[in-house]
């Protein structure tokens, strides 16, 4: 069967991507980082969570320490003392919880597990319609790296997949749905890892994703949050 790596985080958007992979015929190698982001055991717990669902039984988890170094001072994500957005999503400025070139190294590392995997491509759900805004999640980017990365592999021939980049929340929301995606075990919120913060960037995209979509968010937010989509 041709293999493809995934890059779970345990969000909807990657569980979404890894159930669609499957759908299409793939084994799923999936592929989690660790960063020293502030939601970390709980995003870890979300990843196994989904890969248990998919029946996937190898699995990658790597530590990126050196992110800490890069992210003090510089993303919200990994810096507690730098506050998470809870403003909204703005189109005029990148968020502060956008981390250096984090989809660049993280797909750089996910070619070389696909290279020893034998693997077709990687698979990413990055999206670009509704989103924070990250430069690295654009399709340009995205096109213009599976370039590179076949002109620095053996193999040669790797295709980035990100089915999702050009949809809309609501779409994945109701994609989800249709693939099974198993959402209630899905985990988005940037700073809290008991109960979803419904303020930061990540939790508004999602719940307004679902209230689009005229669906109830099973996942449990706590019960003051100021958002509710």
């Amino acid at each position: 069967m041709k293999k493809v790596v995934v890059i779970l985080s345990g969000g909807m958007d990657s569980s979404l991507t890894a159930y669609i992979m499957k759908n299409r015929g793939y084994e799923i190698v999936p592929l989690h980082f660790s960063y020293g982001q502030r939601t970390e055991k709980r995003e870890l717990q979300a990843f196994h969570d989904i890969s248990n669902s998919l029946n996937v039984i190898g699995r990658y988890t790597i530590q990126l320490p050196f992110f800490k170094d890069i992210g003090i001072g510089t993303t919200s994500l990994i810096d507690r003392d730098m506050q998470i957005n809870e403003k909204g999503v703005s189109t005029s400025s990148i968020p502060n919880s956008y981390v250096p070139f984090r989809n660049g190294i993280m797909l750089s590392i996910a070619t070389a597990v696909a290279e020893k995997e034998g693997a077709e491509g990687i698979a990413i759900g990055v999206v670009e319609e509704d989103s924070s805004g990250y430069p690295d999640c654009r399709e340009n980017f995205i096109s213009t790296f599976e370039k590179s990365i076949n002109l620095g592999t053996k193999q040669g021939k790797f295709r980035i997949f990100r089915p999702l980049v050009n949809l809309h929340k609501s779409e994945i929301v109701r994609e989800a749905i249709r693939y099974g995606v198993p959402l209630h075990l899905t985990w988005s919120c940037y700073q809290r890892e008991d109960k979803a913060c419904g303020v930061c960037d990540s939790c508004r995209l999602r719940l307004n994703g679902f209230k689009l979509a005229g669906v109830k968010d099973p996942i449990e937010y706590v019960e003051n949050t100021k958002y509710k989509g």
